[in-house]
């Protein structure tokens, strides 16, 4: 949801279970005090365990040996000559290689190595804590391990979805489910505090102080973008969202459905069209609140959510910038970088001329 998130959390897959969400347990979460609330946060998320730490380096262009020795502690009864691995390629921030030795890789384990530089991105400490905290509300796969530049994770059967999946109603349905889901999260008990202004600002600040001097002629100048994010926040702070735990990563790829469970180009021709995201969004205010919505509430979200779809291109713009200067990922992140500022100057228009209702 295009709402002020409370933290960069892991690339992690969001879980699609395809049956009806259980009236006594809320989408298979442990404590069953939820249901009565409309999937609101339970009096306290189970305690995860202490996840093991390696002093394990995982080469990124040659991730088997490093991950053999990650394969020794977690799965020591698996023989290294027997281990398969599989490159999973639309990942554009880490590298991510599966590791098995069953043919239907249910018993695989994802060793993920994080990207070049992007300690700059994200806070790995903070990371691994929401990953724990996802896991304990079942929203996010198992984490076996840390290791010196990346972590190990369970592998989720199921399918990545694209483009065309998330239009189909049926669908669209269980991911508006599962977000007012971990929405309602709250770490600790507490409510989770805004750090979007503050990540745009250091995401800024890299590129104005060590990318400047290399950047295109397509990209709008630095004093430009100074001057649009003062805008932003100005603009959008003012629309009382509400801060909420957010995945912050939700690309299709990200989604993966298992119908047994539940659930490269840019082409903002498939946006979805203004009734498609009133049904979408009426269907997560229904899941957060436990009762049906009025028409005014829809609404009202559905002009934050469109407002702060401006952040989101800045955002990932600004992101792609400092990518294209020290990832080693084979992706054109500088033509990614303008394509967001475009659609930010192109939709800034019509988005801004839109007012809350009455």
């Amino acid at each position: 949801m295009a709402v002020p998130p409370s933290a960069s959390l892991p690339c992690s897959p969001c879980y699609l279970r395809g049956r009806a969400p259980c009236p006594q347990c809320s989408w298979g979460m442990e404590e069953k005090a939820a249901a009565s609330a409309g999937c609101r946060e339970p009096p306290g998320p189970p305690r995860a365990a202490a996840v093991p730490c390696f002093a394990v380096s995982v080469d990124p262009d040659d991730i088997l040996p490093g991950a053999l020795s990650l394969i020794r502690e977690l799965r020591p009864r698996w023989k290294p000559e027997q281990v398969r691995t599989k490159r999973f390629t639309d990942g554009i921030t880490n590298k991510l290689v599966a590791c098995y030795v069953e043919e239907d890789m249910k018993d695989c384990m994802l060793v993920r190595v994080y990207g070049e530089r992007t300690e700059l991105l994200v806070d790995r400490e903070n990371e691994v804590r929401n990953f724990q905290l996802l896991r304990a509300h079942g929203c996010a796969p198992k984490l076996y391990c840390t290791f010196q530049n990346g972590l190990c994770y369970e592998y989720m059967q199921g399918v990545a979805l694209e483009p065309e999946h998330i239009r189909e109603p049926r669908l669209f349905r269980l991911i508006a489910l599962e977000m007012a889901k971990i929405h309602t999260i709250h770490a600790n008990g507490s409510l989770p505090k805004p750090v979007l202004w503050q990540k745009m600002q250091s995401y800024f600040t890299l590129v104005k102080n060590e990318i400047n001097p290399s950047l295109s002629a397509d990209v709008p100048k630095v004093e430009v973008l100074e001057r649009e994010l003062a805008w932003l926040k100005e603009h959008l702070s003012q629309l009382n969202s509400p801060v909420v735990f957010c995945h912050n990563d939700l690309l299709c790829k990200n989604i993966i459905y298992d119908s047994a469970k539940g659930v490269n180009e840019v082409d903002y021709c498939r946006y979805p069209a203004r009734e498609t995201q009133l049904q979408w969004l009426r269907f997560y205010l229904q899941a957060q609140k436990g009762t049906a919505v009025t028409p005014w509430e829809v609404e009202r979200l559905y002009v934050q959510v469109n407002k702060f779809a401006l952040a989101s291109h800045f955002f990932w713009a600004l992101w792609a910038l400092i990518q294209n200067q020290y990832s080693t990922i084979n992706f054109d992140f500088l033509r990614y970088a303008v394509i967001r500022f475009n659609q930010y100057f192109k939709v800034k228009p019509q988005v801004s001329a839109l007012e809350m209702p009455k």
